[in-house]
């Protein structure tokens, strides 16, 4: 999944769940700037970050390894 795929799946399902950007960056203790980048796709999520926002929308982070 590209940076710009990882984006545009958090912000759907923050909408979806009608959470705001402000109130998930609390929740998910990251900064607004990080979130706001993380759902345009400008931004390379920490695995960290990924966990928290992950947690909080209800979604299931999946790695895969390309060999």
């Amino acid at each position: 999944m590209s940076i710009k795929e990882i984006g545009n799946t958090v912000r759907e399902r923050r909408k979806f769940l009608k959470i705001t950007q402000e109130d998930l960056a609390d929740i998910a203790e990251v900064s607004e700037r990080t979130l706001r980048d993380i759902e345009k796709g400008f931004a390379n999520p920490e695995l960290e970050s990924l966990v928290k926002l992950c947690e909080v929308l209800g979604l299931e982070l999946t790695i895969s390894v390309i060999k």
